[in-house]
Parts: structure tokens; C-alpha cells; sequence
């Protein structure tokens, strides 16, 4: 979310050599999610940014499953697949993480062979800077996934059923000699590819829901363990702290000193504490804090702190190997990455009100009281750490499928806001109040448009429930007042937007047209990009994926979000009136007609001058 390059006008004196030595073994990043709903469509020059900011900031452990798909292609080849049917199975280059984590196949594609030799290419490169910063790849598996397919070459297999939205999952290989085959020749393809130099490997059997047929859990794992430890003598096996996995059965025939278990879900969860260490298994403390990359501002930031420092003095503290950033996107909520990343250097207990004034400076360049006074104010609202449980951050209604009963945007998010919104608000005034002091910080006017973002979120919540309470009671004037307050609204959210390519929706399709090399992989990797944002999949209207990665961005606002509940008022002014209403909008065709359009949404220019007014409207 940008960069703070100001120069250090006076460096400090070093008297004497100082050494700190982080007290985590461990440092991570990125979660298979983040692949896609951050990383999609990156070409070299994003990841070597990012791999840089990743070292800089410590970490030394980094998923990296980009150009897995020549890895099957190899695979399936050799094990009697044609092209087409190679095609079939492998997603699409905005759907690739829940390929890979065994939860469905083929959506999205087909991928041409330009787009899976392209991804050799870039993994290559993400190799050798990871490799020259010292930094290790957590690689893609064996851990038995194999095509629905398989079936019809003779091969037997576990069915997986369905999963979330409807989706065909891979199968599961039985644990006999075909097993060991194709894990063998997974490998051999991996090492031609990437080489022999890797010692971290991730893959979760029967992730979310998946079925194990009435195979023995703990025979799979050591199975899958041992195929690993065969082709890469010595490998760890990384595996995510999620829902129910690892299970009990998954670990107890492993050697668990060649194991590594993410506790996931830190911010609220503590598995690596009511499971004693996951049964005696090294683990590092993680936090997901965004689900499908939607950008309202979270984060329990004295939780973080708490937990980490808890983990690394308590009983399990042998175990407690080192802290990880696994969010669902990237792009959103700097601070979190900060802390957490930071927190692998402090062996004391950290203490939020007081890290953050470093935070700040280190932020955006120089110190600034007002800035640090909103500061103090953000820890007390939007990141605070109460005690409740939730999958991201609260969403934003002006996201969500129309209706007069909206209870979340996506199917487990939530619109609750557990933090005081006036109080809120008057931090965001503070920290705009620094806007002539900060004008030349990049960074400081991308998170002003962020944090007055959000202020006009929590008022749309406010309005809606106006717009709402005013139908209920059918009184026309009042819904007529209320829905065009809640439409001017989401056009200015628009406009505030439109002034930072970070919250424009070009942005994202512009990077999936520069992934495509020909006009039809841009106009695949375009409806990709347009598809995950919206209805996500698959082409069905009862899916329970939509909206999962709702974003607020200017252009999604203007084009898809202001239309459908244009459409949605004036089917409902027509029931109060009692004319003859209009048949129920029908937003999933709306979404699916929009994802298929070539349109790129190219940003209106804002002047400095026009922003401010927006920005002083919103805050009023």
C-alpha cells in the first residue's frame, strides 16, 4: 500500500556495534489466497517489489506455488492425458489457489500454454531473488489430489462431493502403488522444473469438508510424508491451523520434527493452546485478519501482541517456532503486516499505543502530532482488539446484493462495527488535519482516502437503515428521500476513490490485460479478474461465493454496485406505490453480463483541489 521513501535527514550515531537477534526461527508470509486475490495477475516487476518488502521486513519463509500448472501438465501427461483433458482440470489464472488446495477444478480456464509457460518463467525468477535474500519457498505438495478424471483411466479414487459454491472438487488418491507413482513423478517434474534445492512443502488432504472414504487419516499423512521426505530428504511439511486441520489422526504418525503447523486464524482462534502445541508439533502464530481481500479497515492489534508473547513464554514455548502474515489479500490494513512482522524482534511484550508512534514515523516519513493522536484513536476503534469473532473485516452495504433484509455482503462476513464511529470519525478528522504538513508522503495520502473511506461506509450503514425502517412503515416520501441520500452516496464513495490508483478498480483489470500476451488471454484473464470480484463462481445464480471478495473501488462502485440498487429502489417504490411492479431484478445475470464485458474502467482525473472538497463533504 505504497512506499515510504523519504530520505533520513540526520542518521543516527552508532557508537558501538549493535546486534538483535529475532526471537522467532520463523518469519512468514502469504496465504494461498493472497496468490489470487492480491497476486493474480503479477508479472516480475510486482514480485520483485514485494519479495524486497518481504526481507526488509524479516520474513524468511514465503508460500510460493506460482507454475504449478506445468508441474501437472507434466504430470498428467506422462500418466496418458491429452491436452484438452490437461486443460480441463487446471484453473484459471485468478481461480489457481483453490485448485491447488484441492477444492475445485478447471474454473476459469482454459489456460493457453502461453499463460502456463509464462508462469515457469515467473516462478524462476521468484525463486532466485528469494534464493540471493535468503529467503525460503514453501512449495506445492504431493499430498494426493489428483483429477475426477483419474476414474476413467482405471485408477480408483475417493469422490471429494462439492465444495463451497457448488464446485466439483479434485479427487483424492487411494493410498496404494498409484499413490506413490504419480507422487513420483510429481517430483521428478518439480525438480526438473525448479530444482532439487527445496525443503518446504505445503498441501492439506481434505481441506474444508473434504472426505476420507474410510481411509486411515493417519496412514494418508505418513504416506504423503514419506513420498516428501523420499524426493526431498529432510523437507518440512507446512500445514494450515484451519477449521478442524491438521486433525489429530493427520499428525500422529508423522515425524513431527519435520513438521510446521500455521496457527491461521490467530485473531481469534488458539489451537496452538487448547491442542498443547497440536499435540506436540512445532508452530508458528499467524493472522488472516482479511477474507477475499475486501478493504474495511481491522485488525486486533494488542491481540497480535498478547497472543505472540503469550505463545513464546508459555509451556509450549519449545514448539512456538515463529510468527506469519497469511491474509486472504494483501492490499489493505499496512499496520497489521507491520506489527506482526515487527513482533519476531521484540522478546518482551509489546505494547501497542506505544509501537505504533514508531509505526508512524517509519509510515509516512515524519512525525506529526495530529497524525499521532489519530493514531491512538485507531487503536481505540476500528483496531481494537474485543473480544468477539469474525471473518475479516465489517463490510460495507453498499457492497452487497440489494435487499430490504441485508445481514452481511458475503456469505460469512459481517456489517457489525464493534468500535464507536464517532469517535472513529474524529480521528479521521485529525489525521486529515495533517494535510499540508504531509503532501509530499505517498503514503499518508493513500491511507487519508482509506480512512475517509471508511467513514462514508459506516455512514451508508446508517442511511440504509433509514432507507429500510422508511419502507417498512410505507412512507413514500421518506424512501424517496432516504434511497436517493443512499445513491448519492455511493457516487461520492466513487469519486473519493477515483483520486488513488489503490482503490480503483482499473488497477486490478489493467494487471490481468498486461498477464494476457494475446487479445484472447486478455480478454480470459479480464473476465477472471471480473468474475472473482463479483459473483466468483460457478456460473449458477444460487452460489454462496458472491461477493466474497467485494471491494470498495472506484469504477465497481459507479458500474455494478450504484446500478443494482438503482434497479432494487425503483422495483421497491413501485410495491409502495402498488403500480404494477417490475419483475425481481435479476443480479446474478447483471453480474455475469458485467464480468463478460472487455471494459476497463479507466479513472477520471481528480484535481487536489476537487478531492478536498470531496474529502471536507464526506466529513462534515
Amino acid at each position: 500500500m505504497g512506499d515510504n521513501l523519504a530520505p533520513v535527514v540526520n542518521l543516527p550515531e552508532i557508537t558501538e556495534p549493535v546486534k538483535i537477534v529475532s526471537n522467532a526461527e520463523v518469519r512468514f508470509a502469504l496465504n494461498y489466497c493472497t496468490i489470487n486475490y492480491t497476486m493474480s495477475f503479477y508479472g516480475w516487476k510486482d514480485w520483485e517489489h514485494e519479495l524486497d518488502w518481504m526481507a526488509l521486513n524479516g520474513v524468511n519463509l514465503l508460500l510460493a506455488p506460482t507454475g504449478m500448472e506445468a508441474v501437472w501438465q507434466s504430470t498428467l501427461r506422462k500418466l496418458g492425458y491429452n491436452e484438452k483433458e490437461i486443460l480441463q482440470f487446471i484453473a484459471g489464472p485468478a481461480f489457481t489457489s483453490w485448485w491447488l488446495m484441492g477444492n475445485l477444478e478447471g474454473w476459469g480456464g482454459p489456460v493457453t500454454q502461453g499463460m502456463i509457460d509464462q508462469q515457469v518463467v515467473l516462478q524462476k525468477k521468484i525463486l532466485g531473488r528469494m534464493k540471493t535474500l535468503g529467503m525460503q519457498p514453501v512449495m506445492q505438495g504431493f499430498y494426493g489430489m489428483a483429477p475426477t478424471t483419474l476414474k476413467d483411466k482405471g485408477i480408483n479414487v475417493l469422490e471429494q462431493g462439492k465444495w463451497a459454491g457448488g464446485f466439483q472438487r479434485p479427487a483424492f488418491l487411494k493410498p496404494d502403488d498409484h499413490f506413490k507413482k504419480i507422487a513420483g513423478i510429481y517430483y521428478d517434474e518439480m525438480k526438473k522444473l525448479y530444482g532439487s534445492n527445496l525443503h518446504y512443502f505445503a498441501g492439506d488432504p481434505f481441506h474444508e469438508g473434504g472426505k476420507s472414504g474410510g481411509v486411515n487419516v493417519a496412514d494418508y499423512g505418513q504416506l504423503i510424508q514419506a513420498e516428501m521426505q523420499e524426493y526431498f530428504p529432510g523437507s518440512t511439511w507446512v500445514l494450515m491451523g484451519w477449521q478442524i486441520n491438521p486433525s489429530s489422526q493427520i499428525l500422529s504418525k508423522l515425524d513431527k520434527s519435520k513438521v510446521l503447523v500455521q496457527e491461521l486464524f490467530g485473531e481469534n482462534t488458539a489451537n496452538w493452546f487448547t491442542r498443547k502445541g497440536y499435540e506436540g508439533t512445532p508452530f508458528i502464530w499467524c493472522t488472516v485478519t482479511n477474507f477475499g481481500e475486501k478493504n474495511g479497515l481491522y485488525g486486533k492489534l494488542q491481540r497480535f501482541a498478547n497472543e505472540v508473547y503469550r505463545a513464546n513464554t508459555s509451556e509450549y514455548a519449545p514448539l512456538m517456532k515463529g510468527v506469519g502474515i497469511m491474509p486472504e489479500g494483501i492490499h489493505n490494513n499496512p499496520v497489521v503486516y507491520n506489527l506482526v512482522l515487527d513482533l519476531a524482534w521484540h522478546p518482551e511484550k509489546v505494547e501497542t499505543p506505544d509501537w505504533i508512534k514508531s509505526f508512524v514515523v517509519a509510515r509516512y516519513g515524519k512525525d506529526n502530532e495530529k497524525i499521532q493522536q489519530a493514531w491512538q484513536i485507531f487503536l481505540q476503534t476500528v483496531y481494537s482488539s474485543y473480544n468477539k469473532s469474525q471473518e475479516g473485516p465489517p463490510e460495507s452495504v453498499f457492497c452487497a446484493r440489494p435487499s430490504l433484509k441485508v445481514t452481511n455482503v458475503s456469505s460469512w462476513g459481517t456489517r457489525e462495527r464493534n468500535y464507536d464511529l464517532a469517535r472513529f470519525k474524529e480521528g479521521v478528522k485529525l489525521f486529515v488535519a495533517a494535510s499540508k504538513e504531509m503532501k509530499s508522503s505517498v503514503t499518508y495520502q493513500i491511507d487519508k482516502i482509506d480512512f475517509v473511506r471508511q467513514v462514508l461506509s459506516n455512514k451508508g450503514e446508517l442511511v440504509y437503515k433509514d432507507m429500510v425502517t422508511a419502507y417498512e412503515q410505507k412512507n413514500i416520501q421518506q424512501f424517496s428521500k432516504q434511497s436517493a441520500l443512499f445513491l448519492s452516496l455511493i457516487k461520492l464513495q466513487d469519486s473519493l476513490l477515483n483520486c488513488n490508483e489503490h482503490f480503483q478498480l482499473h488497477t486490478w483489470l489493467k494487471q490481468a490485460y498486461n498477464f494476457g500476451q494475446t487479445p484472447a488471454e486478455k480478454k480470459l484473464a479480464i473476465k477472471n479478474a471480473k468474475t472473482q470480484i463479483t459473483y466468483w463462481g460457478p456460473d449458477d445464480q444460487a452460489t454462496n461465493l458472491h461477493e466474497y471478495a467485494n471491494k470498495e473501488w472506484s469504477g465497481l462502485m459507479k458500474s455494478l454496485y450504484l446500478p443494482r440498487w438503482e434497479m432494487f429502489i425503483t422495483a421497491s417504490m413501485a410495491e409502495l406505490k402498488g403500480e404494477n411492479a417490475p419483475a425481481a431484478p435479476d443480479y446474478f445475470s447483471f453480474e455475469h453480463n458485467w464480468s463478460n464485458q472487455p471494459d476497463l474502467f479507466l479513472p477520471v482525473r481528480i484535481t487536489a483541489v476537487e478531492q478536498d472538497q470531496i474529502i471536507r463533504r464526506i466529513l462534515k
